[in-house]
């Protein structure tokens, strides 16, 4: 029997520790001489990560975080599709599943010349009117083949790769993702819930990160060069931008009056630039949606199983006091915001939408899409397929040539006006005020079981019980628990049925909690699995 694994502080039912692909955290160094900096014993932290004896640049966007996740299915490890070839191995370059470790410089920056005629054609693009499809495609594979150039250019971007530390990895077709910048003030996290393989959600993890440094240097680059030029471009764009909270400001219609190079944190999270850089991560999404589906044009014979892999998105980038937060599909982001004195009860606020057929806007917007199509949803599914409305990739009910590679039941009948699943994200930026507390990340696997409210619940009892545990993993332990309950199972029963087979009772579950501000609160993680 394998050994169990029981979080420090905590009586709640253990995970094996052979399960749990993937456990990390991060506790960053306070600033003021009156809270030391702390490692929670047992993280397997770089020397480089915490910044010693000196104060951070800059108010930390948040105090600390940590992650888990936990897999159900069963997938092949030779399955990904990752730059236009089939690998035998998934991404272990990126991958750091037990703790974070210095990241490189990105490539996409170092290599970036913008002195290209190509990229300036497609930084014109992003600045301009929204291209179509097509010729957002030709633009990004041209834009893509020039980037060669060793020219490293200056830059002052917040999301700049000096002293970042990253860590993630798989669960099953779930995948997990965590950039830090302690010493700049900004966070990214990303939650890749992929179905039908691991190829759509491999593919995000290699490149979205990548895609939205790019965008944003260019927009940083654009307004060095062109002054006062740059217009937001989310009016031309499909893109939601929601208030977060009833006091906040809407975003959606805010323009750069007078572009200019920030060079402040209030500049960076102002209203018109945060709608430019929500703009950025609509475009980074998108490049990565369309190089995706190029591949898998030109896989799609030998491999027509890809026409039908794709993945839910769930990227929140926090820098300062604003979170920017981008979803398509079902995974959810939870702010816990209130103050703890008053009752005790936090409240929780669902700061993302929930692209399903069961939300009835989207129900509505499929059948309204189309009107000639007698049957656009089946059984409660789009095209009797997909739960989804949105999705990254499932190429089969997006594109007809892709439906048409598979046969017999796999293929959808009387796919009459496709796209049927869309691929526009909703977008949005809050401010994050004195209140808010911490954020939870998961995917579609943890709301299965808990409500929003009690998600916020069990995370803020377990921090205020036990300030150095690990509220991701403990959240994990308490889906496992209310599984085995349901299933009539013991905890230790349901845990030792394998992956695949365990399906039948839960999801793979990924998680991040990410506290607030400069709160001092650490959450531990297990270094070695």
């Amino acid at each position: 029997m394998p050994d169990l694994m029981i979080m420090e502080g905590s009586d709640d039912a253990p995970v094996y520790s052979s399960e749990l692909c993937v456990s990390f955290g991060y506790q960053c160094n306070v600033t003021g001489p009156s809270i030391p900096p702390i490692v929670p014993e047992g993280l397997d932290f770089l020397n480089s990560t915490m910044i010693r004896d000196s104060c951070l640049k800059m108010s930390s966007s948040f105090s600390c975080l940590s992650g888990a996740a936990l897999s159900a299915n069963a997938t092949l490890a030779n399955t990904n599709l990752c730059n236009g070839l089939i690998g035998e191995e998934i991404l272990p370059n990126l991958d750091s599943p037990n703790s974070f470790r210095r990241l490189a410089s990105s490539p996409s920056l170092s290599r970036l010349d913008f002195t290209s005629s190509s990229s300036y054609s497609s930084f014109t693009t992003l600045g301009g009117s929204t291209p179509g499809d097509n010729d957002l495609a030709e633009n990004e594979r041209n834009f893509w083949k020039c980037m060669s150039a060793p020219t490293r250019t200056e830059s002052s971007t917040f999301l700049n790769t000096i002293d970042a530390q990253m860590a993630g990895g798989a669960a099953g077709e779930d995948r997990v993702q965590a950039v830090c910048s302690e010493e700049n003030g900004w966070l990214f996290c990303g939650i890749y819930d992929g179905f039908n393989g691991r190829d759509a959600a491999d593919f995000l993890a290699s490149t979205l990160y990548e895609n939205i440094c790019l965008y944003l240097q260019m927009l940083e680059w654009h307004k060095k060069k062109q002054p006062g030029s740059f217009k937001s471009t989310l009016e031309g764009e499909n893109v939601t931008c929601h208030n977060a909270l009833p006091d906040d400001p809407d975003h959606s219609n805010s323009k750069m009056e007078q572009a200019k190079l920030p060079n402040s944190v209030e500049e960076l999270t102002n209203e018109n630039y945060s709608s430019d850089i929500i703009s950025c991560l609509n475009r980074a999404l998108a490049q990565a949606e369309s190089e995706f589906m190029y591949m898998v044009e030109q896989e799609m014979e030998d491999r027509p199983d890809l026409v039908s892999v794709g993945s839910c998105v769930l990227a929140i980038l926090l820098y300062g006091d604003h979170i920017y937060i981008q979803n398509l599909g079902d995974s959810r982001a939870i702010l816990a915001t209130g103050t703890i004195q008053e009752e005790g009860v936090l409240k929780a606020i669902q700061l993302t939408e929930t692209h399903t057929v069961d939300n009835l806007s989207e129900c509505n917007k499929v059948l309204a899409d189309h009107p000639d199509d007698p049957s656009p949803i089946i059984y409660g599914r789009v095209k009797g397929k997909l739960k989804l409305t949105r999705a990254f990739g499932v190429g089969y009910l997006k594109k007809s040539k892709m439906n048409d590679v598979l046969m017999g039941i796999l293929r959808v009948r009387n796919l009459c006006s496709p796209p049927y699943v869309y691929n526009h994200p909703f977008t949005m930026s809050h401010k994050v005020s004195d209140k808010d507390q911490f954020v939870v990340l998961g995917s579609d696997g943890l709301f299965d079981f808990f409500r929003n409210d009690e998600v916020v619940k069990l995370v803020h009892l377990f921090i205020q019980n036990n300030p150095s545990g690990d509220p991701a993993k403990h959240l994990v332990e308490q889906l496992v628990q209310r599984a085995a309950d349901n299933a009539g199972f013991s905890a230790e029963d349901l845990m030792s049925i394998p992956a695949g087979r365990r399906r039948k009772y839960h999801d793979d579950v990924t998680v991040i909690v990410v506290i607030l501000g400069n709160k001092q609160r650490t959450s531990a993680a297990s270094a070695s699995l």
